[in-house]
């Protein structure tokens, strides 16, 4: 299964979450990391008192797990349109940054491993939940 990781989800994982750890090793075959994510995670670090550690922390987790990063084309561009297009339809609204993770996972044929139930509202999206 190719799990692209939700940025809650590497949270979790750099905090040792066994229920995450144990998704990572059965089901994901292939793991991603939307840009989108790369994005959230180091403004994060940015924000925080120990930048360059989790810096460090998560190239290792990048190159160890030989996760491969989703960055944004074209073809994601325009998943994303058709997902907030979508979304618009509905009535509903998610984080903007989420719309472009799901349109990383739609462009892969990924399966998107989040805590975040508005997720829920997306269809064309394959979800693998970790509850919180």
């Amino acid at each position: 299964m190719k799990l692209v990781i939700d940025t809650n989800i590497y949270i979790d994982f750099a905090a040792g979450n066994s229920a995450v750890i144990n998704a990572f090793l059965n089901f994901g075959e292939d793991l991603y990391l939307p840009a989108v994510v790369v994005a959230e995670l180091t403004y994060g670090f940015i924000k925080g008192t120990k930048e360059k550690l989790n810096e460090k922390k998560l190239q290792e987790f990048i190159e160890s797990l030989d996760v491969r990063i989703i960055n944004i084309d074209r073809d994601t561009a325009r998943k994303y349109a058709l997902i907030y297009h979508s979304l618009v339809q509905k009535g509903r609204k998610i984080p903007i940054n989420d719309v472009w993770i799901a349109a990383s996972c739609l462009s892969i044929g990924g399966t998107l491993i989040t805590r975040d139930k508005h997720f829920d509202s997306i269809e064309m999206i394959d979800l693998f939940s970790i509850d919180s």
